[in-house]
């Protein structure tokens, strides 16, 4: 019998850490899964791979799609507007 096909790496050079999740958002590993990739067995490369769908799904559960932002959104300031007279307003 033949050489198994090696279990190749589910980066695809996204590489951004999701603060929230701990996954990155490329190839939804975490930093120790992509830190240890290189000296893993193929046993354990493919229970890492078993489990991306089942992230991917979660994400897709918990968060909204981003939408993007109007000019007007991204030029007006977040928080409270401050009344005049009181500081931090100009004139």
């Amino acid at each position: 019998m033949g050489a198994a096909t090696p279990v190749a790496s589910p980066c695809i050079n996204v590489c951004r850490m999701n603060a929230a999740s701990g996954w990155c958002e490329g190839c939804l590993r975490s930093l120790d899964e992509i830190a240890a990739w290189g000296r893993l067995d193929e046993h354990a490369r493919r229970a890492v791979w078993a489990q991306l769908d089942p992230r991917r799904q979660q994400l897709a559960q918990t968060q909204a799609p981003i939408q993007p932002q109007t000019q007007a959104q991204k030029l007006t300031p977040a928080g409270p507007t401050p009344e005049p007279g009181r500081r931090g307003f100009p004139g």
